[in-house]
């Protein structure tokens, strides 16, 4: 039934990745002598927030109104400007269009040998309430860019009340399966940034963390497969930037928000000013989630004839549980034209625990075996500081800027267990002395340093070159210690010395970069840069007076190149190569007996990932559709794998991580945004990708194909109501070691706007035809086969509830650090958590 509803879908955005669109009229302009030329120039706002448009169309008609086929024409830049040169002097109407706004044209005279400067030219959104002159500007739920993919979260009601987390499931080419675990593209390697900076805790434990940051604080999710050399070289698959909303504003202004569900509650507020050259932004939250869940294991081992050697049955029920606090504030100030500080701070903080009560099987080949059951919690939490400071420099000439960025970060993890275990028992028997008890505790402080500074510096109209700086001191380490009991000869707890972990981990990145873009005609844009990054690394593990120091350097280039056909379409062919540094949780060396059946650690001795990334896409928009189709490979030849192996002691395997396997990655997809009537929009789109992976170290090459879809769609109805909807499936994907799961998660929501549009009332259903989903993988090896199967309960409620006060006013964008440079967010945690 999972894998009849998950083709339905594919089949469906099949249907409307090939809806029939017509081509605009083309039509090229008489050559003029160069005197009687001229140029016109402006900026594209979005009239409600008076921040840029980007990418809006700008094209020039003729100054009579029964002729619409356009003179000439450019796409605005990111930051919405414009400039069209080489315009014959004489009268013409100048329309300017973007998906999700009204189209605004206006009469213009040019000049010859002038610039005809046509200022701001503001779009409103493509509703208005004339009658009480509110404009309401709105943007498509996904804008396609030509550098990457924007999920407008702030667009899409169903996101009221819930998470990031909830967020990041609708982004196009990203999935998030029932433990919370994010993929991109299929893989587990990327980085996530929030607003262009990095977050610890972020890469440390993303699944948790990303439960702390509440949906209403995010404006959008930016989706980057390709980065240029000013990112940092971290991430294979490529990066998420979240985007979280800001309010520098000209009055006091700022929002509450309250929810509550089945699943999580909690309470937001935001408040924010500008009062001459200082502005002020704030927001916090405060919530709890709960998540049941069920999880069974069946393992069959061999000895090496092919000889039945062991059964492992393991079952488990339990719930998730937990809450979080979380807050920003920042500080602007403008003394001059060109000149500006910001100071911006941020508090995250998440607690919780995991109770279960696991029921452990194991039978021998020759009939004897174990059974026992477990009173079990898993506790976890972490918290986050930084302060980031910032100064920018911009001139009279266009484009031209540097920055200075400073930041400080302090991140902190605990982790532990505690659990009875009774022999013998099934778990709804568990009552009197357990036979044997064992807890343990650990932490993982850290800081870092980050240093960063960036220049723009424009070469005439039609070439950039950019250059830039940057240092990342890091520190981490991890402590453990195990104690035990054991009630037939222990009086009372004895600490574990051989299970204990205690080590420091140093990791320092230098990094420099440059690029340089330029024009080749008026059709093609081309950007060629390379970025040098030096990582000194150093562990030091007392525990077993071990440890080892190494450095080198690597040379990431990376270009791309960019032809528009015409003002609405073009192809963009690109190439990076990207490193993978492990995180802490990938090397630490500690050892978790935790489940005596299944052991995992990590393993110091890893060594980078480097990847090479290819891509071709092709983007175009008609009327109100936006498409765009790419084609796209990834190889990486030393690639971090998790490796489950065969124990000495039967029934037991051990996991763990190593630089073991080349996989390749070859994708299609398409991903498109349309408004097939004024007050609908729907966005979405299937990939499909072929997968190799290859480890001769293993004897193992294993292929085949996935696919994936992800729609969204929202309808405006009379008297304020929004309906919206979203899907999202995938097809199970080959992993090295065997099979992953599929996946199918949907939701509903309406919304209502109440107390003059000053309020949001939001109903939100998730899931609501099946109560949990099943998410099955199988690893298949020479010694052992297993099948595991975790129950997702995923069926929920909440309701929302979102007041705003003031005058709201976008200001303006502040440069941010982003430090994007180890592997550790999108994989599954390793070592000792």
């Amino acid at each position: 039934m999972r894998l009849t509803s998950i083709c339905s879908l594919l089949l469906l955005a099949l249907l409307l990745a090939s809806w029939p669109m017509s081509s605009h009229a083309q039509g090229t302009a008489t050559a003029a002598p160069v005197a009687s030329l001229g140029s016109i120039s402006g900026v594209v706002l979005d009239s409600l927030k008076k921040e840029p448009v980007p990418y809006a169309t700008v094209a020039l008609l003729p100054a009579a109104t029964t002729d619409n086929t356009p003179v000439t024409g450019v796409a605005a830049d990111e930051q919405g400007r414009f400039s069209i040169s080489k315009v014959a002097a004489g009268n013409y109407r100048l329309q300017i269009s973007f998906v999700g706004f009204t189209t605004q044209s206006r009469n213009i005279t040019v000049s010859a040998g002038d610039d005809t400067k046509v200022g701001s030219i503001r779009l409103a959104g493509a509703t208005q309430q004339l009658g009480e002159a509110v404009v309401v500007g709105t943007k498509p739920v996904v804008e396609v860019r030509p550098d990457r993919l924007v999920y407008n979260a702030a667009q899409d009601a169903t996101n009221a009340g819930g998470n990031a987390q909830d967020v990041l499931r609708k982004a196009p080419l990203l999935a998030v399966d029932g433990e919370g675990n994010v993929t991109m593209r299929g893989s587990a390697n990327f980085k996530v940034l929030i607003n262009n900076k990095p977050s610890p805790t972020m890469a440390a434990n993303l699944k948790d963390a990303l439960k702390s940051i509440p949906a209403e604080n995010i404006q959008s999710v930016e989706v980057i497969t390709t980065p240029p050399a000013k990112y940092d070289g971290e991430g294979t698959a490529g990066i998420i930037n979240i985007v979280l909303k800001k309010g520098v504003n000209q009055k006091l202004n700022g929002n509450v928000n309250a929810f509550g569900g089945n699943r999580n509650r909690g309470l937001e507020a935001g408040l924010n000013f500008r009062q001459g050259k200082f502005g002020f932004t704030s927001s916090a939250s405060v919530g709890n989630w709960y998540n049941p869940m069920e999880f069974q294991r069946n393992r069959t081992s061999f000895d090496a004839a092919g000889n039945l050697q062991s059964r492992v049955t393991q079952r488990s029920e339990g719930d998730n549980q937990g809450g979080w606090q979380y807050v920003t504030m920042g500080l602007d100030f403008d003394p001059a034209e060109h000149h500006s500080f910001s100071l911006a701070g941020t508090f995250n903080h998440y607690a919780g625990d995991n109770k279960q009560t696991p029921l452990n099987q194991t039978v021998l080949a020759d009939g004897t075996g174990s059974l026992f059951s477990r009173r079990a919690v898993n506790v976890f939490s972490g918290t986050n500081a930084d302060l980031t400071a910032t100064y920018t420099r911009t001139f009279k000439q266009p484009r031209r800027e540097w920055s200075v960025l400073g930041q400080y970060s302090t991140n902190g993890s605990t982790f532990g267990y505690d659990f009875d275990q009774y022999y013998n028992r099934l778990p709804d028997a568990l009552t009197g002395r357990p036979d044997y008890t064992e807890r343990s505790r650990g932490r993982q402080p850290g800081h870092e340093i980050t240093l960063q500074t960036d220049y723009v510096q424009p070469l005439g109209k039609d070439q950039t070159l950019e250059f830039g700086a940057k240092a990342i001191f890091r520190n981490t380490g991890s402590n453990a210690d195990v104690d035990t009991l054991t009630a037939a000869t222990d009086t009372g707890f004895g600490r574990s010395l051989r299970r204990a972990t205690d080590f420091d981990y140093d990791q320092n990145v230098q990094a420099l970069y440059g690029i340089y873009s330029f024009k080749l005609g008026k059709k093609l844009n081309l950007s060629l840069g390379t970025r040098a990054e030096r990582t000194d690394l150093k562990a030091n593990f007392r525990t077993t007076e071990t440890g080892f120091a190494r450095d080198f350097i690597s040379v990431l280039p990376n270009g791309s190149a960019q032809y528009a056909f015409n003002d609405t379409t073009s192809v963009r062919a690109a190439y990076s190569r990207r490193i993978t540094r492990p995180y802490i949780d990938f090397l630490n060396p500690f050892v978790n007996r935790a489940d005596p059946s299944n052991i995992n650690y990590g393993n110091p001795n890893l060594d980078p990932e480097l990847t090479d990334s290819y891509e071709l896409s092709y983007n175009t928009m008609v009327k109100s559709v936006s498409l765009n189709m790419s084609l796209s490979a990834r190889r990486t030849n030393n690639a971090i794998e998790q490796v489950t192996i065969p124990s000495d002691s039967a029934g037991v395997t051990e996991s763990t991580f190593r630089n073991v396997a080349a996989n390749a990655y070859y994708q299609f997809n398409v991903y498109f945004s349309a408004k097939p009537l004024p007050k609908w929009d729907i966005s979405g789109g299937p990939d499909v990708q072929y997968i190799t992976r290859r480890s001769p170290a293993l004897g193992i090459r294993r292929e085949g194909f996935t696919g994936g879809l992800n729609l969204n769609s929202s309808y405006r109805l009379p008297k304020d109501f929004t309906l919206s909807a979203f899907a999202f499936g995938s097809l199970p994907m080959p992993d090295l070691q065997g099979r992953g799961p599929a996946n199918l998660f949907y939701g509903f929501a309406v919304k209502k706007q109440l107390l003059k549009k000053k309020a949001d009332l939001t109903l939100n259903v998730a899931n609501p035809f099946n109560s949990y989903w099943a998410y099955q993988n199988r690893l298949d090896t020479p010694f052992f086969s297993e099948n595991n199967e975790f129950r997702a309960y995923q069926r929920s409620f909440r309701v929302s509830f979102n007041y705003r006060f003031g005058q709201e006013q976008q200001g303006k964008q502040r440069k941010q650090i982003r430090n994007d440079d180890v592997k550790g967010g999108g994989g599954r945690q390793g070592g000792g958590q």
